[in-house]
């Protein structure tokens, strides 16, 4: 249930020299309710909630009303804007790793955090940031507590930021992208905790997102925001059933969804146990069974035999088993999609693959060679036949080179063209990704995400490889970014002929592009088979809950799917 308006935005603007970033900006959060402000990246969602909290930079220039319960937060003097930071009004960070400090402990942190705003001796405030850890489902805050950033997973290091932002039971929650980084079983369980959050504290929550599944999952209502603009708000079910603008029915058509079949699937597996279909196999249970078979039909371009990976503890400490006993191919001109959780195996096999890993033991074949023993020129000319396309264009391209320069190394680094027609091949490689070759001139940092990540797909096609690994390749685009990446992808291969494994935590995009899914858990492939077949009857139990977990763009459908995912879990 919602109450009375707690936030109110009145003609809110924000510039930075001659730059208008937000203009005209109006909506409302009431007491205990969820609100979703999504739209494109550049949209304005994240500049108007900084602006809230004064965290925008000295440059930025702000005018309008933003009242809380009455209180306009643009006139507050600095000192009391500070104290209704952390304590009214809670932030939780898109990164969680930059939100913390690596020195001190995350206990340290959470205790700074309440006795900042609460006068606890500091028995007391160390005994409340326990409890908190606990609250938001940490396994043994005690121990927790004394543990420093390092030392968490991105899904507990986003708990820990959660808990900081409630440690003072704020009456607005403001979540900035709050799983955009994380895997679909981590985010379900983050949604879970910020819908009993606000059952068991009666928070309001600022959901910032470009994520349409989380949105259908977690809001009462969605603020559209288009080139600075609100350009439509309304109840979550009348956007996404009857939206009644073209940029968010663009918006909701770009979005990358698991397909009916595959949610209805699903939900059949949450109450009976569905049989595997043909070719369609799944591990036993038991922690010892041994990686699915792997029969190709065809001889494979790729061949993964028995690959181990095992990274030795310092000291006394224990060997991680990244990859153990993985057995995978692909043939020529398929996609074989890898999934499964971050830790799962998935960038090790991916790694051990494009030879920048030796692996502890097994083999990957190319054709009739192994690039695991190969050397020198023999390991040069096999990884000619391979292109990489990784998870972060703007770390995987030289911040010092430009973009032509980068798309011609591989050219220049093989000999494989005359310098005289080197420039030439950039500029049939960037029109192939469909950018402009004028862009050949500029900087990483002068294009936007989805024009870097389409260099550095040009990049990896420049020697015409044999196979294309995509790792993570879209997970940090927009949904209108993404859909072209993805539709990109498609006309590329059917274009160029390239085998292509493709990783990915996401199984609406393994659905759009794979037509077999190999599916890791703990570095073993527990489940492997057609597409349709491994998204539609999981056999095994680990890939029933990471479809679960998985949201979709549909509120009524995804209320379903939450229940199938408490089931499963």
């Amino acid at each position: 249930m919602t109450g009375a308006g707690l936030l109110r935005l009145h003609d809110v603007a924000v510039s930075f020299g001659d730059v208008e970033a937000v203009r005209g900006v109006g909506y409302e959060v009431r007491a205990g309710e969820v609100v979703a402000v999504v739209g494109e990246s550049g949209s304005g969602k994240t500049v108007t909630a900084m602006s809230l909290l004064g965290l925008l930079p000295p440059a930025a220039k702000v005018s309008g009303r933003a009242e809380l319960a009455g209180r306009d937060l643009y006139a507050m003097p600095a000192a009391e804007l500070r104290a209704v930071r952390g304590g009214a009004v809670g932030m939780v960070f898109q990164e969680p790793m930059s939100a913390l400090n690596p020195v001190f402990t995350v206990g340290d942190q959470l205790v700074e955090a309440i006795r900042t705003h609460q006068p606890l001796a500091a028995p007391a405030a160390r005994d409340r940031a326990i409890e908190l850890l606990g609250l938001v489902g940490l396994p043994d805050p005690g121990e927790r507590f004394r543990s420093y950033p390092h030392e968490l997973s991105g899904g507990q290091l986003q708990r820990v930021v959660i808990a900081m932002a409630v440690a003072n039971e704020p009456e607005l929650l403001i979540a900035d992208e709050p799983t955009t980084a994380l895997d679909v079983t981590v985010q379900a369980e983050i949604l879970e905790l910020l819908r009993d959050l606000r059952a068991r504290l009666g928070t309001a929550i600022l959901l910032i997102t470009h994520d349409m599944g989380v949105v259908a999952d977690l809001a009462d209502r969605v603020v559209v925001m288009h080139d600075g603009r609100v350009v439509e708000q309304g109840p979550v079910e009348r956007i996404f059933t009857a939206p009644a603008e073209d940029y968010t029915r663009q918006l909701l058509g770009s979005v990358v969804s698991l397909s009916t079949a595959a949610t209805s699937g699903l939900e059949r597996a949450a109450t009976t146990e569905v049989p595997a279909g043909p070719g369609h196999v799944a591990a036993a249970e038991h922690p010892a069974a041994a990686s699915v078979p792997d029969v190709p039909a065809v001889a494979p371009l790729l061949r993964v035999t028995d690959l181990a990976v095992t990274y030795r503890g310092r000291f006394r400490a224990l060997a991680v088993h990244a990859a153990a006993g993985v057995n995978l191919h692909v043939e020529p001109g398929e996609v074989l999609g890898l999934v499964g959780e971050s830790g799962s195996g998935k960038s090790t096999v991916a790694r051990a693959v494009t030879g920048l890993l030796a692996p502890t033991a097994g083999f990957v074949r190319i054709g009739d060679a192994d690039i695991t023993r190969a050397r020198g020129r023999a390991a040069k000319a096999l990884r000619r036949r391979i292109g990489v396309v990784f998870q972060d264009p703007l770390s995987s391209l030289n911040p010092r080179t430009t973009v032509g320069e980068s798309v011609a190394t591989p050219l220049r680094l093989h000999r494989a063209a005359p310098e005289s027609e080197v420039d030439g091949r950039v500029a049939a490689l960037l029109d192939a990704v469909r950018l402009s070759p004028a862009l050949a001139g500029r900087y990483p940092h002068e294009l936007s995400g989805g024009q870097r990540q389409r260099a550095c797909i040009a990049r990896a096609l420049a020697l015409r490889p044999d196979l294309l690994v995509a790792d993570e390749p879209t997970s940090a685009l927009d949904v209108t970014i993404q859909a072209r990446v993805l539709d990109l992808l498609r006309e590329l291969q059917h274009e160029f002929g390239f085998a292509c494994l493709f990783i990915s935590h996401d199984l609406a995009v393994i659905e759009q592009l794979a037509d077999r899914v190999a599916v890791m858990h703990r570095g073993k492939v527990v489940e492997q088979g057609p597409a349709k077949e491994v998204l539609t009857a999981p056999a095994h139990a680990y890939t029933q809950r990471l479809l679960s977990a998985a949201p979709v763009a549909d509120p009524e459908a995804q209320r379903r799917r939450r229940e199938a995912w408490r089931r499963l879990r």
